[in-house]
């Protein structure tokens, strides 16, 4: 039987999809704009017909109808970062957060938490019978090949990527073909508090660096400052519309990465229609699992690897904590841990940790004598590297914890600081 015919023959309506999904499955949905939404409504659609289905997730940048109030008891979500709107599910118990660096999700998938159906959203099928996972290959990709069942939407408006990023349509069971403009991000808004950030994380990139950026205002007033860096390079769990712009203008060639050179190395994909048209059928954008993409060993094999990050507080000993504010849990470890660890091994590398000074308008320090209580260390001390904001860069790594006190309470807002020195000579007994 040629592809054709399977592909015919799998061709079903997003109600038929469906009823592959099993009371008590653990169904696999696809990662960030790879959400298929027109099967995932569906689902919600028809919840009476199901009981205790665990939904296992990254992000979603859709609507995530399946962990909505009413949804209790037919579907529960287990949020392996938490965004918008899994947020408020996990916070009033309608879902649960599994603590985990990225690139171990398809390990995870693999050992601890087999996968009963993976629902994704894929390009049409080439002329030999393969779709691409386009935007998200991530942990996408890999859940699909080791689900037992899968669910694919066939979206005539998904980039076909190059990398490992496809599925023969004998591996998929069925096929919903719906099409739709894959979801984008707006482009953030980048304030004067940014820009300083941005000029500071710029002055620690060098020319001939690979880069790994995240995703928001900070990273991309990075890039602001990087236009007159020359041959920078790309290995990123994510890349957004920046990038583009640094490709396009020559500052971003890949020409002297040792790992894949040529070739911007990105798990997935998150940004506006541009990028998603830049990145389709674009072999310059090689697209992998994040279980190669941010395997710190793989990192590590790119010399001169600039991680940039951020996070919610950093404390006088240099312990980052990223994803909870105190015991409230507001995103995940996502890749922080991954690359902060992977600069390590890179020679050369370098991890930043990027914030600003304060939050909540200026009434709160970032940089605090103790983490909230109850918050998380997504960063240990003894991983982080150098630490920046609107006010400097303190370097933390191979300092004593006197001196990382120092260094920090020095880039610290100057309304705070008074009270930093305090907390550390009452700490260290001694003057600042």
């Amino acid at each position: 039987m040629d592809w054709q015919e399977i592909y015919e023959q799998r061709k079903m309506t997003a109600e038929e999809a469906i009823k592959l999904i099993h009371s008590g499955d653990r169904v696999m949905v696809a990662h960030a704009v790879g959400v298929p939404l027109a099967i995932t409504d569906v689902l919600v659609e028809h919840k009476e017909d199901y009981e205790n289905v665990e939904i296992v997730q990254m992000v979603s940048m859709g609507n995530a109808k399946f962990c909505e109030p009413g949804t209790e008891g037919h579907f529960r979500l287990n949020s392996l970062f938490l965004g918008v709107h899994s947020k408020p599910a996990v916070k009033e118990g309608r879902g649960d957060f599994t603590p985990c660096c990225f690139s171990e999700i398809p390990g995870l998938f693999d050992e601890l938490m087999p996968l009963d159906v993976a629902v994704i959203q894929v390009s049409p099928p080439d002329k030999h019978g393969y779709v691409s996972c386009g935007v998200s290959v991530d942990y996408t990709l890999p859940s699909a090949q080791k689900a037992k069942r899968v669910i694919a939407q066939v979206n005539k408006e998904m980039p076909r990527t190059w990398g490992d990023t496809c599925l023969h349509v004998s591996e998929i069971d069925c096929f919903v073909e719906i099409d739709h403009p894959v979801l984008e991000l707006a482009l953030p808004n980048i304030g004067d508090v940014e820009r300083a950030i941005g000029e500071n994380c710029a002055k620690l990139i060098k020319d001939g660096d690979t880069l790994q950026l995240g995703i928001g205002a900070i990273p991309d007033a990075v890039l602001l400052f990087l236009k007159d860096k020359k041959d920078l390079g790309i290995h990123s769990e994510m890349i957004s519309d920046g990038v583009v712009e640094l490709i396009e203008s020559g500052v971003v060639t890949n020409k002297r990465k040792t790992l894949h050179p040529g070739k911007a190395v990105v798990s997935f994909l998150m940004g506006t229609k541009r990028l998603y048209d830049f990145a389709d059928d674009n072999p310059a954008i090689a697209m992998y699992p994040v279980d190669y993409v941010n395997d710190p060993y793989v990192i590590g094999q790119n010399d001169n690897l600039v991680s940039i990050n951020s996070c919610v507080q950093v404390d006088l000993m240099g312990q980052v904590a990223s994803e909870s504010v105190g015991t409230t849990q507001i995103s995940g470890i996502g890749g922080q841990v991954d690359f902060v660890r992977g600069a390590r091994f890179s020679r050369g590398g370098r991890s930043i940790i990027a914030i600003g000074s304060t939050a909540g308008k200026g009434r709160i320090s970032k940089i605090v004598p103790f983490l909230d209580e109850g918050a998380a260390v997504t960063t240990s001390r003894t991983d982080v590297d150098y630490i920046v904001t609107e006010y400097g860069i303190a370097h933390l790594r191979g300092k004593t914890l006197r001196d990382r006190a120092r260094a920090l309470i020095a880039i610290a807002h100057p309304d705070f600081r008074e009270e930093l020195v305090k907390a550390f000579e009452d700490r260290f007994h001694c003057v600042y």
